[in-house]
């Protein structure tokens, strides 16, 4: 009887478990406002210098949530109303600002120079940071984040279109998002609040 009462208790066990194992994820489960990359294979880093000469890599923003967004400091309107939103999402973060960092990469190394990126990152935010490296690496680093851009001649000078989606990254480094350039500061700022603060 012994052996029967263990039996029933391990399958009653065994079923509980099946039916409560569901409910307990749907809980966990966060929903985003933006597009959930958890679980991304790409933009797992990237090795790009600041306007200062050092190279950086996702683990120097290590305990922060990173925005990553490709631009160039040239653009009319896209780029500096990503820069202008980031710099809003860090307000609207109140004290977990401190933990978010907003890199902006540029895709026109060629006009893009270290002091002129420094000038206009600093014009948004003085904590916000330009990285830079040859066509090469920029070629490089774009094509593993699946970012396009293309130079386009204009008379006799150029411009460029690029992808304007901002990447998030959460504080263990790990890829979590992307987020529509329509999209409000209000909505970058909820989901980068939940990847600060995870329930």
């Amino acid at each position: 009887m012994n052996a029967t009462l263990s039996r029933r208790t391990l399958l009653a066990a065994t079923v509980l478990g099946a039916a409560v194992l569901p409910a307990c994820e749907h809980k966990a489960t966060v929903i985003y406002k933006g597009i959930d990359l958890t679980g991304a294979t790409y933009a797992t880093d990237f090795r790009l210098n600041d306007p200062d000469g050092k190279e950086r890599t996702l683990t120097d923003f290590r305990g922060k949530a990173v925005l990553i967004f490709f631009g160039f400091t040239q653009c009319p309107d896209v780029c500096p109303t990503a820069l202008t939103r980031a710099a809003e999402v860090k307000r609207l973060l109140g004290t977990d600002g401190d933990r978010f960092q907003t890199l902006f990469i540029t895709v026109d190394p060629e006009h893009d120079t270290p002091d002129v990126l420094k000038a206009y990152t600093a014009a948004f935010d003085p904590t916000f940071i330009g990285l830079h490296g040859d066509l090469q690496r920029i070629d490089e680093v774009a094509k593993d984040f699946k970012v396009y851009y293309k130079k386009v001649p204009t008379g006799s000078s150029y411009t460029m279109d690029h992808t304007s989606l901002s990447y998030v990254y959460d504080p263990q480094g790990k890829l979590r998002l992307a987020l529509r350039h329509e999209q409000p500061a209000q909505d970058y700022a909820a989901d980068i609040r939940k990847l600060l603060n995870p329930a």
